[in-house]
C-alpha cells in the first residue's frame, strides 16, 4: 500500500471519531491499522500519532465496538506502542485498562491475541500499570490449552516482559503461570510459543523461589531438548538463557548437566551460530562450570578451543566476557589449566587485560589468568611472558583486580 502524506492521515483520523458514518469510520480504521504495519516505519507511525489517532483508537476498543473494530484498533495501538513516545501517549489515553478487559473470556481469540501483544509492547514503560490493571491472572489463563497458539505466544510474551519487574515475578508465579509455561515448551507447540515460554521462565527464574518451582515443574529436560539442532536460533537462545538462570541454584546445576545440556550448549558455541546464541550458551556454561564435576564434562565436550576462539577481536565485548568467565571457572581444575594454555588462551586473555572494552571484562580476564597460574609454574611463566610482550604488568593488574 502506498504511503499517505500527513494531510491524508489527518483526514483518516477525523473519520475515526464517533461523528463519522460507521462505514467511513471502519474504512478509515482499516487503512490506519494497515499503515501501522508498514515494516514498523517510524515516519508513518509518527504521522499517525501526530494526527491525533491515539485517543479515538482507544475509544474504539470499547465494548460497544464490533469484534472487527476492536481487533483493528488494538492492532494499530500495538504497532504504535513499539515506539516509546507513542507508548506513553497510549498509556495516558487510558488504553491499558481497556486492553486488559479485552483479554477476558467474552472476547474473540483474535482480539485476545492482539490485546496481549499490545500490552506486552506497553510493559517497558508501564509495567506497573499493566499489572495493577489486573492483566496477570488473565494472561495466565490465556496460556491454557483452550487458547490458540497465537494467543498463547502473545500471553507468554507479555508475561515475560512483565516478569522483568521483580514484584511481578512473585505475582505471576502465584497466579499459576509456571506449570502452564512449562507445558508450552513441549514438542506439540510452535517455535514462537516455545520461545516466549522459555523466555518467560528464564526471567521468572531470576527469583530464587521460582528457580525451585520451575525445576520441580519439569522444565529442565524440556529446555534441554530445545537446545538441539532442530530448533530455531530464537528458541535455542531462550532455552540456553533459561537454563543458565536455573543453574544459579546449586541443585539445578547437577540436574541440568544430568539432562544432557552440556554437550548441546558446547555445540552452540560454534561458528555456525549467532552471537546471541553463543552468548546465552556461554553464560549457561559459565554458571554450570562452578560445579567441579561439570568442569571436567565441559572440557571433555570440547568447549575449551571454542571458548578460546570467542576471545578474539571478532567477538562482541559481551561474548568475550562470557567466554572469559567460562574459562576462568574451568581453570580451577588442574587438567583444564594445561588444556586452556595449550589452546592459546593466555595471550588473548592478556590482550583483554590490556585493552578490554569495559571494567568487568578486564576483571574477568585477570581472574581467569589468576586461576590459570594457580599452582602451575609453567602457566605463570607463560602469563609473565605474554604480559611482557604486550607491555602489561600482569602481576600488578591481577593483584589489583582479583578479589
Amino acid at each position: 500500500m502506498p504511503r499517505l502524506d500527513r494531510r491524508d492521515v489527518r483526514n483518516l483520523v477525523r473519520k475515526l471519531h464517533a461523528s463519522a458514518l460507521p462505514s467511513q469510520q471502519r474504512e478509515a480504521l482499516l487503512t490506519i491499522a494497515s499503515l501501522s504495519l508498514c515494516g514498523g516505519d517510524r515516519d508513518t507511525l509518527a504521522a499517525i500519532a501526530g494526527a491525533g489517532a491515539i485517543p479515538p483508537l482507544v475509544q474504539l476498543l470499547g465494548a460497544e465496538s464490533s469484534d472487527l473494530v476492536q481487533q483493528e484498533a488494538a492492532r494499530a495501538l500495538a504497532n504504535l506502542a513499539q515506539i516509546a513516545e507513542h507508548a506513553v501517549a497510549i498509556t495516558s489515553a487510558g488504553a491499558i485498562p481497556v486492553l486488559v478487559l479485552l483479554l477476558g473470556p467474552g472476547c474473540s481469540a483474535e482480539v485476545q491475541r492482539i490485546a496481549a501483544g499490545a500490552l506486552g509492547n506497553l510493559v517497558d514503560l508501564a509495567g506497573n500499570q499493566v499489572a495493577a490493571a489486573g492483566a496477570i491472572p488473565l494472561l495466565v489463563q490465556l496460556l491454557g490449552p483452550g487458547s490458540s497458539a497465537g494467543v498463547q505466544k502473545n500471553a507468554a510474551g507479555a508475561l515475560r516482559n512483565l516478569a522483568i519487574l521483580a514484584d511481578n515475578q512473585v505475582t505471576i508465579a502465584a497466579a499459576g503461570a509456571i506449570p502452564l509455561l512449562v507445558q508450552l515448551l513441549g514438542p506439540g507447540f510452535s517455535a514462537g510459543v516455545q520461545d516466549s515460554a522459555a523466555g518467560a521462565l528464564g526471567i521468572l527464574a531470576d527469583h530464587a523461589d521460582n528457580q525451585v518451582t520451575v525445576a520441580a515443574a519439569g522444565a529442565i529436560p524440556l529446555l534441554v531438548q530445545l537446545l538441539g539442532p532442530g530448533f530455531s536460533a530464537g528458541v535455542q537462545d531462550s532455552a540456553a538463557g533459561a537454563l543458565g538462570i536455573l543453574a544459579d541454584h546449586a541443585d539445578n546445576q547437577v540436574t541440568v548437566a544430568a539432562a544432557g545440556a552440556i554437550p548441546l550448549l558446547v555445540q552452540l558455541l560454534g561458528p555456525g551460530f549467532s552471537a546471541g546464541v553463543q552468548d546465552s550458551a556461554a553464560g549457561a556454561l559459565c554458571i554450570l562450570a562452578a560445579h567441579a564435576d561439570n568442569q571436567i564434562t565441559i572440557a571433555a565436550c570440547g568447549a575449551i578451543p571454542l571458548l578460546v576462539q570467542l576471545l578474539g577481536p571478532g567477538s562482541s565485548a559481551q561474548l568475550q566476557m562470557q567466554a572469559v568467565g567460562v574459562l576462568g571457572n574451568l581453570a580451577f581444575h588442574a587438567d583444564n589449566q594445561v588444556t586452556i594454555a595449550a589452546a592459546g588462551a593466555i595471550p588473548l586473555l592478556v590482550q583483554l587485560l590490556r585493552c578490554g572494552s569495559d571494567d568487568l571484562t578486564t576483571e574477568y580476564a585477570a581472574s581467569a589468568l589468576d586461576a590459570l597460574g594457580h599452582n602451575n609454574a609453567t602457566n605463570r611463566a607463560a602469563i609473565a611472558a605474554a604480559g611482557a610482550s604486550a607491555g602489561v604488568d600482569v602481576l600488578e593488574a591481577m593483584e589489583r583486580l582479583v578479589i
